[in-house]
């Protein structure tokens, strides 16, 4: 991806969806009120971060297949950019709590699963500080990548359905009955416009920032990666 149009088209979106999401008239819904707004932050983040990772687990499983080092250095940057953007929706969800259940922590099941979703990954980044044979690090950190990823999406994405939740999504919780789901009858057109361009946007940002880590990256181990391609 290197030419720039992609790049442009990031600040455009991200640009929109912080103009718009400020200004547009947002529907009434619940004990929301003005904070429905963070819905063009706060959700858009957790789209980047499952995206992010996916990109993580399939330069893991590449690096697997050819024991190409970039592979690795991919799936590394990737995977730490997803738990920025992990920290950010954890961050902006405790502002959003605060206003709408009046705490930013209420052990709800969503919170607790994503928090401990970014500590796996957290404890990828600690996994692969541990080690210093390139190859070693290479092997283990996306022999472990592959199995958090798989008990990340559930964590995220079907526990918290399962149980009382005062997400959108979940089961009724016992503060308030929980948010009304933010999908179907309870989004206008509005909110939908800028809700999907805010995702696309993020998303980009995300990968934006990858590259430019990857590429720092490259730079740092450009001498192993050659020793490595001489040696082979």
């Amino acid at each position: 991806m290197k030419s720039n149009w992609w790049k442009i088209l990031c600040i455009v979106l991200l640009f929109f969806t912080f103009t718009a999401g400020f200004l547009v008239k947002v529907p009434f819904l619940g004990n929301l009120h003005e904070s429905i707004r963070n819905f063009f932050f706060h959700v858009p983040m957790w789209f980047g971060q499952i995206v992010l990772l996916s990109l993580s687990l399939g330069y893991s499983i590449a690096f697997l297949r050819t024991q190409n080092i970039k592979h690795d250095i991919y799936a590394s940057e990737f995977a730490k950019t997803g738990i920025v953007y992990g920290v950010l929706g954890l961050g902006t969800g405790a502002i959003w709590a605060t206003y709408t259940w009046g705490e930013p922590w209420s052990n709800d099941p969503k919170q607790i699963a994503a928090a401990i979703a970014v500590l796996i990954y957290l404890a990828y980044l600690v996994l692969r500080g541990s080690m210093n044979d390139l190859d070693k690090r290479a092997s283990v950190s996306a022999v472990y990548n592959i199995f958090a990823y798989f008990i990340y999406i559930p964590l995220i994405m079907i526990l918290p359905r399962l149980v009382q939740s005062l997400h959108p999504g979940g089961m009724e919780g016992a503060k308030g009955g929980g948010n009304p789901a933010l999908g179907g009858d309870s989004l206008d057109t509005t909110m939908t416009l800028i809700f999907w361009p805010a995702v696309l946007g993020w998303v980009l940002l995300g990968i934006w920032i990858s590259s430019l880590k990857i590429r720092l990256s490259m730079l740092a181990n450009k001498n192993l990666i050659n020793e490595k391609r001489e040696s082979s």
